[in-house]
């Protein structure tokens, strides 16, 4: 068994368009995936997420580079002979067989005995928490069953690595978010890798050990939820995930991790955080989250600090999402938690209320524009 699970060398993937053309899909893409890792694909429609995830199964073959699985270069090995697994969204399940059946079919394929079927069957289905549903049809399930079935059909195999493609993009809000907890909780019973493809932001976030997110072909960060919310490497990156806001200006100075950024639409400079490559002189573009940002009465005393108006509000409960207008041209968004349990209107922010806005640096990010 190889150091890594998954890997990918320079892959190139190229496909040929109905005009005579070429479009390049995946375009040298680098990373390695660890045994054991809940490792997700993020991006939006097109970015290459899928056909990285079909190079890995066999479906497709790179045009140049290397998939590499268990230390093994894959070069143009069939699906059958990989040592993984697909669940897809539309769950592929026979309508005509029973849900045993279903998860048989494969061993079956396999020639194992009676015996080990049985007995491997019955274990997934209480993995998947579907005991005593053996004789049901998939009609006979609901969508959030459906996907179960499709994953212990996956898992009754042992794959090496389990390949999800957007698994939970056919069920409802409250259910697709139920069945993330429980596809978390059963990654970490069976300890198989796996490796998921989403354009969900949510869902990558609450599942994933590490997220690669693409654009265009190409990856752009990895790393943990963590640091691809709190320390995104680029404007797209920022933007792709979650909210947040955005300003433009120019670096005036740098100084260790922290840069200056003058900014023409408010009139005022801003002391954030510097990613790598901010220099001084350079275009820049400032990201804040909504949840950030500080608002108050008065001025607070020390950097970034500016006076705004309140345009609009939406209470939603937990929070107060509020839009501001700084220096008559600058919208901000500003997510503020309701920590005061009242029914007074007075209490909560209103259109026309003048405030201070605070961008506090360890939450301001300079980027790349």
């Amino acid at each position: 068994m190889g150091e890594y699970a998954v890997e990918f060398n320079e892959v190139v993937k190229i496909f040929p368009t109905p005009e005579g053309g070429e479009v390049t899909a995946v375009n040298h893409v680098n990373f390695k995936i660890r045994h054991g890792e809940f490792y997700s694909l993020l991006g939006p429609s097109g970015c290459g997420k899928t056909t990285s995830l079909r190079m890995m199964a066999g479906f497709e073959w790179p045009t140049s580079g290397e998939v590499i699985i268990n230390g093994k270069v894959m070069g143009r090995t069939p699906p059958y002979q990989r040592p993984v697994n697909t669940v897809f969204q539309s769950y592929a399940l026979f309508e005509h067989m029973t849900v045993f059946q279903n998860i048989a079919f494969g061993l079956e394929m396999e020639k194992v005995s009676k015996e080990e079927i049985n007995r491997r069957v019955t274990h997934e289905l209480e993995m998947v928490k579907l005991s005593g549903m053996g004789k049901r049809k998939p009609k006979q399930l609901s969508g959030g069953q459906q996907q179960r079935i499709a994953l212990a059909r996956a898992l009754v195999k042992i794959p090496d690595v389990l390949l999800l493609d957007e698994p939970l993009g056919a069920l409802d809000l409250k259910l697709r978010k139920e069945m993330q907890l429980e596809l978390k909780a059963l990654q970490e019973q069976v300890g198989i890798t796996f490796v998921y493809v989403t354009h969900d932001q949510e869902e990558a976030l609450t599942m994933s050990d590490n997220i690669a997110v693409m654009n265009q072909g190409k990856v752009l960060q990895i790393g943990s939820p963590v640091e691809i919310y709190e320390r995104p490497c680029c404007r797209f990156v920022a933007d792709f995930i979650g909210e947040t806001n955005f300003l433009y200006g120019s670096s005036i100075s740098r100084q260790d991790d922290k840069a200056v950024v003058t900014v023409p639409d408010l009139g005022v400079d801003i002391t954030g955080l510097a990613a790598d490559g901010i220099d001084t002189g350079k275009k820049v573009v400032i990201s804040v989250r909504p949840e950030k940002l500080r608002i108050s009465q008065e001025p607070v005393p020390g950097l970034n600090t500016f006076p705004a108006k309140v345009v609009d509000t939406a209470y939603i409960g937990s929070e107060t999402r509020i839009i501001l207008e700084a220096a008559g041209k600058v919208r901000l968004k500003i997510w503020e938690q309701n920590k005061i349990s009242s029914l007074d209107v007075g209490t909560y922010y209103y259109p026309g209320k003048e405030i201070w806005v605070t961008f506090l640096p360890e939450n301001t990010l300079v980027l790349p524009e």
